[in-house]
């Protein structure tokens, strides 16, 4: 199957606060195709869940101004989409595992109630056969002992068993774009391998978009086939996934991959990027990555550099870089570390 499935066009998201306006989103532009992943990365409170919240109509209306140009699922509009429309479409055309299943979890319901809500709610099933196919979900998903699983309550179940009944919940209505929320955090290194496994196998098995959202560059590797590299609300690069490793084309994305350990070669200091991320509520002016830039120009500083095409013509690398304009044949991964312009 090719062809777009989500397409997100201009995407801002605004809170308004006490302390004032905080911009968790600005303008972010970018598509999901069917049958591939796309992973959003970026560091904690770049704007990765609220992005995929505002797509699920999930935000609170009191607090959040969402505006966009688009945002379209399976060519279907839906900002601005009838509330019972988007319910329709939630857990059935469009799914989510949510971060931390055991505060996404329902305490009190048990697993099978909660693995078979979907399915009553949007196929119409009784409660005897919507339990017998959440059964089979969670053998699906790997859960030993689906049987006695069902009847058990999330504080019963181990970091792992939660996790793989999210993602059983999430799929129960087999849906084309699922959206997965750091599915792999807490997860020892052989939970983590498990469940990024199981979403290759079931993304080819049942044609499905993913929206993998996560810090992890690991993951993202071992995923992922395209990446957007998110940063203070804005897109600073987006490639395909091996391309992104090889090649990158912005600063903050070369530092994300400088600070992994190396399994292979001399042992070598970690190089991590200097300063924070941002406050929301006051953005630097210009780029709003050139405080921490070892590469900013002065007029980093003033104007805000455009996403554009890098590389061979049809490879959707893409990034926004005054630096890289000015020298595009740099490598930013052999780039000596300085102190940050400031």
């Amino acid at each position: 199957m090719t062809g777009t499935l989500l397409e997100i066009d201009g995407l801002s998201v605004r809170f308004t606060t006490r302390a004032g306006v905080a911009v968790a989103v600005d303008d972010l532009s970018l598509e999901v195709r069917r049958g591939e992943t796309l992973a959003l990365v970026g560091e904690s409170g770049s704007g990765k869940s609220v992005t995929a919240l505002a797509c699920l109509g999930l935000l609170p209306p009191a607090s959040a101004e969402v505006t966009a140009r688009h945002l379209r699922f399976d060519g279907e509009e839906l900002l601005g989409a009838a509330p019972d429309r988007l319910r329709s479409l939630r857990g059935r055309s469009i799914a989510m595992i949510f971060q931390e299943p055991m505060t996404s979890l329902n305490p009190v319901l048990s697993i099978g109630d909660q693995v078979s809500e979907g399915l009553r709610h949007h196929h119409g099933l009784g409660d005897d056969e919507a339990l017998a196919e959440a059964r089979a979900l969670l053998d699906l998903v790997g859960i030993p002992e689906p049987a006695r699983r069902l009847h058990e309550y999330p504080h019963q179940l181990s970091g792992g068993m939660r996790q793989r009944a999210m993602i059983a919940m999430a799929l129960s209505c087999r849906p084309t774009l699922l959206i997965a929320d750091e599915p792999t955090t807490a997860l020892d290194v052989t939970v983590q391998a498990q469940v990024l496994a199981l979403l290759r196998d079931l993304r080819e098995r049942l044609g499905m978009g993913l929206l993998l959202i996560t810090h992890d560059l690991g993951v993202v590797a071992e995923t992922a086939d395209r990446v957007a590299v998110l940063y203070a609300g804005r897109i600073v690069e987006e490639a395909p996934v091996e391309e992104l490793f090889r090649s990158p084309r912005h600063p903050y994305t070369a530092g994300l991959l400088r600070s992994l350990p190396r399994l292979t070669g001399p042992r070598e200091a970690l190089v991590p990027i200097s300063g924070a991320v941002p406050d929301a509520l006051s953005f630097p002016p210009g780029c709003r990555f050139h405080p921490r830039c070892s590469a900013a120009l002065e007029r980093c500083s003033r104007a805000v550099p455009s996403l554009v095409l890098r590389g061979a013509e049809g490879s959707g690398h893409r990034s926004a870089c005054f630096a890289v304009d000015e020298a595009p044949d740099v490598d930013l991964l052999a780039a000596r570390t300085e102190e940050p312009v400031g």
